[in-house]
């Protein structure tokens, strides 16, 4: 029996719902880098870099579609040959294999490689640790209007009726409060209530209840359409303590404070890391975590005002390892890519459930560029 599949941009729009592209950093470069969307795939290659030997693996297995964390470019390409060092490009195009990159998409996105690597240290109730990026459900705001008590019902049909209203799994939210409303109407109004040039009082009920990014425009768009009054008064809030914090990295106390060497062979269990570079004291009780999978040393200042005492990464610069020494800090760098690798296994578990029919294998080629060695 054939296999069946999917267009390319089929499997696009289910990454996308893992992981959507502007949740990614400015400087990255996601998304579909090589490929035609319209092209069916069948099989899919998942790794953590796009070498040589993943594209020949690749051509071997026959797959379609390489996802790919790492972009296989960063920077603009100003050539792809069949020789040198986009050689490997040249074979993926000639071949019509498509290659697509999450990167720091994926580090952001909840599940992600990030919640992977705050699993395997023993961290609780983690939350991102900083590089924030919108929210691409945009952001909430709190509707709020002011109704004659005989049209409230009117008016806050509509509004429900146009979007507004939901909180988690529940519609038609709002709250009342009755109140008097004043008005004096001018030369030129038309007034529902009331006459020209004679201030008015009216009992009314101050109605507020909450709207999406994508809601208020056609819900304030309702309000008007419903509300007696000539002119509604209405105020629009935007609701900041509402928006979901999104960013890289991950901070949050341990479900159990312990010492590094417990943390260690946590980590070894969960990454397969054989060796790691430590900075700071071994012998302290570890209380608070903090992690960011790759390079992330431009992260280490929020880690120490944030409070954390280890801090778990890829990777550090000298000049960061003695930042992090002269704060007080333990870090642990497990190398930059044995930091991000085990956490495919976790993507491809959600990517399989979003995907029956397609067949995604792991690479067996994808590894660490440098082989650790003692001198």
């Amino acid at each position: 029996m054939p296999e069946t599949g999917v267009k390319i941009e089929a499997v696009t729009a289910a990454i996308e719902t893992l992981a959507p592209l502007r949740w990614a950093q400015a400087w990255d470069n996601v998304g579909l880098l090589i490929g035609d969307p319209n092209a069916q795939v069948r099989r899919i290659l998942l790794t953590i870099d796009t070498t040589r030997a993943v594209v020949a693996e690749a051509k071997r297995v026959k797959a379609d579609l390489i996802l790919s964390y790492h972009p296989v470019m960063f920077k603009g390409v100003k050539r792809i040959t069949a020789e040198g060092p986009t050689a490997h490009l040249y074979d993926l195009i000639r071949s019509g294999i498509g290659l697509y990159s999450f990167h720091t998409a994926m580090d952001v996105a909840p599940g992600g490689v990030n919640d992977a690597l705050a699993q395997a240290v023993g961290m609780t109730q983690a939350r991102p640790l900083g590089d924030f990026v919108e929210d691409p459900g945009g952001p909430s705001y709190k509707i709020v209007t002011f109704v004659p008590q005989d049209s409230l019902n009117k008016v806050a049909d509509a509004l429900y009726a146009g979007g507004a209203g939901h909180i988690g799994n529940y519609s038609h939210c709002g709250f009342q409060t009755e109140g008097t409303g004043t008005f004096l109407p001018l030369a030129g109004a038309d007034p529902t209530v009331g006459q020209r040039g004679r201030r008015e009082t009216v009992a009314e009920i101050k109605l507020e209840t909450v709207a999406t990014a994508a809601s208020v425009r056609g819900a304030i768009a309702a309000l008007h359409r419903a509300h007696p009054y000539e002119t509604p008064a209405f105020d629009v809030f935007r609701h900041y303590d509402l928006e979901e914090r999104l960013g890289l990295g991950r901070i949050g106390p341990l479900a159990h404070p312990a010492k590094l060497q417990e943390v260690l062979a946590r980590l070894k269990k969960a990454t397969g890391a054989r060796t790691a570079g430590i900075v700071g004291q071994h012998n302290r009780q570890l209380k608070t975590a903090a992690v960011c999978a790759g390079s992330c040393g431009d992260l280490l200042s929020e880690v120490v005002t944030q409070g954390a005492d280890l801090y778990v990464t890829g990777e550090l610069t000298h000049h960061r390892a003695l930042e992090a020494q002269e704060a007080g800090l333990t870090c642990v760098c497990l190398s930059h890519t044995v930091s991000e690798r085990f956490a495919l296994k976790h993507i491809a578990r959600q990517l399989k459930s979003l995907l029956p029919d397609i067949t995604l294998r792991q690479s067996l080629k994808d590894a660490d560029p440098f082989e650790w060695k003692p001198l």
